[in-house]
């Protein structure tokens, strides 16, 4: 065993937000002047001026072979539990994907695309059968998680946007509202953010203004991937009455506070930056939050990704399917990051969608769930949800009770050792106990869903959605996961519940801040309902 050189040891010393970095003293002997108290705080200076010279001295003794034979120090410290008991608080990656379709990942059972990088989330812990986001869209669905809280609480029901709208009229997350991010920070977390923010694009909405760190990505919903005239991009438009999203003054892709000329192809780019952090942060507790907007549109990837499906003949399945293999290759690095510095054993990880797959564009799969983006079928709501910890929860767990987006910020928060606010009511639980066998039972009893004239609520395995002029359908889904069969006529009496449940619940709510954006119908059997943005 090869000791540290007697005249450098080093302390972990904390700076004035809490973090824990390294210090390093020199000293030229084991000596009363060993541990200089001016020169390195690695023992609180009071206690050491208390005792007398012959104990200083044994102090500064013990600290130094401490230091000097880490092995041996690590064998002492064996046995202890992973987590809060022993400060090792794990590291925190959040990432989600961005209209991925529930049948559109390998794990789920979608055959078209594979995904071993998403996959190993759910091998090397749990997959969630029954995950659910709070909206059928993205940007109030990512209220919801960024907040743990309905997002109707506080107003924020439809998305966003337009830009110019979103500019000219300030909308965006309201200020007032604590983040999973303010609250890392607070527990001594560096936090990093690599994707698309979606909640507001004025300054005062800016990323860094809402606990993040460092910010690299863009503040609205859509963008484009990669100039469409680059060589070897296929770009397809699924609907020829659209136009390519530009890079939008008020909008650029940027670096923190600046803007950016970013020639990479952005779900790459996303996912380098994401894996820099990590490894800039190494040595200090992280939290990463990774929002790609793939799979979303534009339709575009590099060559790299498309002739993965050369055999794919419908121009915009072979992009969207290359889209997603370059998501699930982004996950692969991060992944692959985490394990080079060894730190894949003490991080949780979590993988969702922020909604179901967009169907519109004739190139996503919600197989076996009925409907998908902006419907409160559960396609539009049910989405590919896994996570991973290593050191706390055991590998290849099939998930198959209710959770929510809304759980997360609890649950990464009592993981990092935080807690939550008092001044406010939460709606999401810390899923740990449930997931490590301490509780039995569900997570939640009850869950509900509004988004304009549509409201849903699903209580044990009823499932009711209703319009604002009366149509009711009732699904029971323990034997009818498509939602094929209205039950509304025959169980009348489960209608009556679960219709009084929505009413306690819409009295907590707040009134939308800003309308929606545009309203499209959806035929529902026989009935014509409107979907809003």
């Amino acid at each position: 065993m090869k000791a540290v050189p007697p005249r450098m040891f080093s302390a972990l010393v904390a700076d004035q937000k809490g973090r824990t970095t390294q210090r390093t003293c020199l000293s030229d002997s084991i000596n009363e002047s060993s541990f200089p108290m001016g020169q390195c705080q690695s023992l609180p200076a009071i206690l050491m001026q208390r005792l007398s010279g012959a104990d200083r001295c044994a102090v500064r003794i013990a600290v130094w072979v401490l230091l000097a034979f880490p092995i041996a120090a690590a064998e002492m410290g064996a046995g202890t539990a992973h987590g809060a008991e022993n400060n090792s608080r794990p590291n925190i990656v959040l990432i989600m994907a961005d209209d991925l379709g529930y049948g559109d990942v390998s794990c789920y059972g979608g055959p078209h695309i594979p995904t071993p990088n998403i996959d190993s989330i759910a091998a090397d812990g749990v997959r969630f059968t029954d995950g659910y986001v709070t909206a059928p869209v993205c940007s109030p669905s990512r209220a919801g998680l960024l907040t743990g809280r309905y997002q109707q609480r506080f107003g924020f029901e439809f998305n966003t946007g337009p830009r110019e709208r979103d500019w000219q009229q300030g909308l965006g997350l309201p200020l007032e509202e604590i983040t999973v991010a303010d609250l890392m920070r607070k527990a001594g977390y560096a936090t990093g953010m690599f994707g698309k923010w979606h909640q507001g694009l004025q300054p005062q909405f800016h990323p860094m203004n809402r606990g993040f760190d460092t910010f690299f990505g863009f503040r609205f919903g859509g963008t484009l991937y990669i100039d469409p005239a680059t060589p070897g991009v296929k770009s397809v438009q699924y609907d020829r009455r659209r136009i390519w999203p530009r890079r939008y003054e008020h909008d650029p892709i940027m670096r923190d506070r600046s803007p950016v000329e970013e020639h990479r192809y952005l779900t790459d780019a996303l996912s380098e930056e994401a894996a820099a952090f990590i490894r800039k942060h190494q040595q200090e507790p992280f939290f990463a939050y990774v929002p790609y907007n793939a799979p979303h549109t534009p339709l575009q990837a590099t060559q790299k990704y498309v002739k993965r499906f050369a055999d794919v003949d419908d121009d915009r399945k072979q992009v969207y399917r290359a889209m997603t293999s370059a998501l699930d290759d982004g996950v692969g690095l991060i992944l692959k990051t985490l394990q080079d510095a060894g730190l894949a054993e003490n991080t949780f990880v979590v993988f969702l969608s922020d909604n179901g797959g967009a169907l519109y564009t004739g190139a996503s799969e919600n197989t076996p769930l009925r409907g998908g983006k902006l419907s409160l079928f559960e396609g539009g709501i049910r989405v590919v949800f896994a996570a991973r910890w290593p050191a706390q929860l055991k590998k290849g767990q099939v998930y198959r009770h209710p959770v929510s987006s809304l759980d997360l910020l609890p649950t990464l928060l009592r993981a990092a050792g935080g807690s939550l606010p008092t001044n406010r009511p939460y709606d999401g639980v810390d899923l740990m106990p449930y997931l490590t066998g301490k509780e039995s039972g569900r997570p939640h009893e009850i869950l509900f869903w509004r988004n304009g004239d549509n409201a849903a609520v699903r209580k044990g395995d009823w499932k009711l959605w209703r319009t604002s002029d009366g149509h009711v359908w009732l699904y029971d889904l323990a034997n009818d996961v498509g939602e094929e069969n209205n039950l509304a006529e025959e169980r009348p009496e489960v209608v009556k519940q679960l219709q009084s449940e929505l009413d306690k619940w819409e009295k907590t709510l707040a009134e939308p801040k800003w309308p929606t954006r545009r309203k499209v119908p959806l035929k529902v059997d026989d009935v014509t309902v409107q979907l809003s943005i």
